[in-house]
């Protein structure tokens, strides 16, 4: 099984990294193959709607976007993280990963997503639902933990006085794994279900 893990916080060492190291104790514990991206400091420019992705499949910026789509092709398991700003993730997140669905064309069914967010206080679970957007869309089922997939802390370290929270980040891990596991099984199996060709609706035509 291989994880690939996306840190959309600014900060290297802030306390989205620490969700996601909490998790990486579980995906290492178990044996579980991690690729880390921390995108969140980067310049990444958002989605110019060009659609030059349909004809070359891949995005026509040239940047870490393409080298994660490589990376998502190959994984089992997506883990999203970011801090919450304004009940949202941050903007260079987003940029990133409206590319890297937008522009990869190839199917991204039954790979498993979660997604964890960190705040002070509040708009966590605003940031969370936009986050599982992404995993919705693409067929991606969404690994589960004992609560929503929170933590909190404002200065770097505070995350450590959130037992809750950090207790649900290893549990998320734990719970991804098995789903991968059992995916996998499943594929293995009786393959993928049958998928229709796609029917698309204009709302105004």
């Amino acid at each position: 099984m291989k994880v690939l893990m996306i840190n959309g916080s600014p900060k290297d060492n802030g306390n989205t990294a620490r969700a996601l190291a909490e998790m990486c104790g579980v995906f290492e514990k178990e044996g579980v193959e991690i690729e880390y991206f921390h995108v969140g400091n980067k310049a990444i420019s958002g989605c110019t709607g060009c659609a030059a992705c349909f004809k070359i499949k891949k995005c026509a910026i040239d940047d870490v976007v393409n080298e994660l789509a490589l990376k998502l092709e190959q994984c089992d398991g997506v883990v999203i993280g970011s801090p919450v700003y304004y009940a949202a993730p941050n903007g260079t997140l987003i940029a990133l990963l409206d590319r890297l669905f937008y522009s990869t064309k190839f199917d991204k069914r039954m790979k498993v997503g979660a997604a964890l967010v960190v705040a002070r206080r509040g708009g966590c679970t605003a940031a969370f639902d936009q986050l599982n957007k992404y995993f919705s869309i693409s067929g991606m089922p969404i690994a589960p933990s004992q609560y929503w997939n929170i933590a909190h802390g404002a200065l770097p370290g505070q995350i450590e006085e959130d037992g809750e929270g950090l207790q649900t980040m290893r549990t998320l891990a734990a719970n991804m794994v098995f789903l991968m596991r059992s995916i996998d099984l499943g594929k293995q199996a009786y393959g993928l279900p049958e998928k229709e060709k796609a029917v698309r609706t204009n709302f105004v035509r």
